[in-house]
């Protein structure tokens, strides 16, 4: 039992650092979806010392089947804060593009502080958050399947979704062949939580 034990641990720890790895940073802790938590700040407003690379590439429609059916969510430009070395948030803004949509990114100073001002609780957070201009927010690595989805019901009440931590083989996580199942949160403007979807195979996630 105690060899078994210690066999676990191994293969558990090799899992975060290949995670770690593709993303090139520490992992962040994986939060659980709690029935109540502390209020989150709906305000969406740029932090003033963010530096801004807009990306001028086109939302590539013609290699994105099912994103032009939904053509708000097609045209729709997102705010991309994160760190300047984040090998992992490049490869989700790639995977975004390729879903139709467009994106500015910005490196803040202080990632964290812009979170908060963003609203985003630090049990719900990963490595990047995107905004779009009508200040919904989309944190970590959200297959952009959902993001349409939810552009194009608004959930009443609903100020984004977020997958929190660095799930692997999650859009821009991709380690290998390796897949953790995972939840795409909806983040409510009360400070809740609720599953918006449940991810538990790569072809869950798939457009």
């Amino acid at each position: 039992m105690t060899n078994m034990f210690i066999r676990t641990r191994v293969l558990l720890a090799t899992l975060l650092l290949a995670s770690a790895s593709a993303c090139g940073k520490q992992p962040a802790a994986p939060a659980s979806t709690a029935d109540a938590l502390p209020d989150i700040q709906a305000g969406v407003e740029a932090p003033a010392d963010a530096a801004t690379q807009p990306d001028e590439r086109l939302p590539a429609q013609s290699q994105a089947p099912g994103a032009a059916s939904t053509a708000a969510a097609s045209a729709a430009i997102m705010d991309v804060y994160k760190s300047p070395t984040c090998r992992c948030c490049e490869k989700w803004i790639d995977h975004v593009h390729a879903q139709g949509f467009r994106t500015s990114v910005l490196h803040p100073a202080d990632l964290d502080t812009t979170k908060d001002r963003l609203g985003v609780l630090p049990a719900y957070r990963s490595c990047h958050t995107a905004v779009t201009k009508e200040g919904y927010v989309f944190e970590g690595h959200v297959p952009a399947k959902f993001i349409h989805r939810f552009l194009a019901e608004k959930p009443e009440g609903a100020i984004g979704l977020a997958v929190p931590g660095m799930p692997a083989g999650s859009p821009g996580m991709e380690v290998g062949d390796t897949f953790m199942p995972y939840e795409v949160l909806l983040l409510k403007t009360d400070g809740s939580a609720a599953r918006y979807a449940f991810v538990g195979s790569p072809a869950d996630q798939a457009p």
